[in-house]
Order: C-alpha cells, then structure tokens, then sequence
C-alpha cells in the first residue's frame, strides 16, 4: 500500500498528515531483529514491547517526512479560530465570575 495525499487548500494544516496516518496504521513495518527471534515475535511480552517501538519509531519517520508546513493562508486561518476560541473562554471566564462574586458575597457575608 502506498499512502495517498490528499492536498487541497480546505484540508487544514494537518489534513495530509493525517491521510498519512490512517495509512501508515494499516500495514506492519517489516522487521529487522531477526538474530533474536524472540523479539520479534508479539506473543513474547518482550517483543510486543520492541516490535510495538519499532512500528512506532518507523510510522513517526514517515509521518514526519509527509508533513508539510501550513502556508500563510492556512497560518492565519488557524490563527485566528485560536484567538477567537481564547476570546470566547475568557467572556465566558469572565461572567462567571462577574455573576459568583455577589452570590458568594450573599452567602458569605450575609451574617
């Protein structure tokens, strides 16, 4: 299987990258330990442990090859929903706030 990128200016910053993982996860890497045998059978617990580092070693490689940079339209995209999503936390931080301290002055200081 070869992975198939999907490049379009509406993926998003990280849509290739995550093409690239739904089809790094569907094949095994090939394995290279074969002077133990026992690492790299998965049944033994420790080659589940070193052949599980190994497949994750190997799909990281890859999907940091196929990353690519966002451009500056998908930059500022992303720029902005953060500030947005940071304005919006914060009003919403901010009224609670506004509304708990009279109550908690109410209850506190009501005797």
């Amino acid at each position: 299987l070869k992975p198939v990128l999907l490049k379009s200016s509406g993926q998003g910053a990280f849509g290739s990258c995550l093409v690239a993982v739904q089809t790094m996860a569907t094949r095994a890497a090939p394995s290279k330990l074969s002077a133990m045998p026992f690492l790299t059978d998965k049944n033994n617990p420790i080659g589940y442990i070193v052949q599980g580092a190994y497949e994750f070693g190997k799909d990281s490689q890859r999907l940091v090859q196929r990353c690519t940079k966002p451009d500056a339209k998908e930059f500022k995209k992303i720029a902005v929903a953060c500030a947005v999503g940071f304005a919006i936390m914060g009003f919403i931080g901010y009224t609670v706030k506004l509304v708990f301290i009279p109550i908690n002055n109410i209850i506190v200081g009501g005797s």
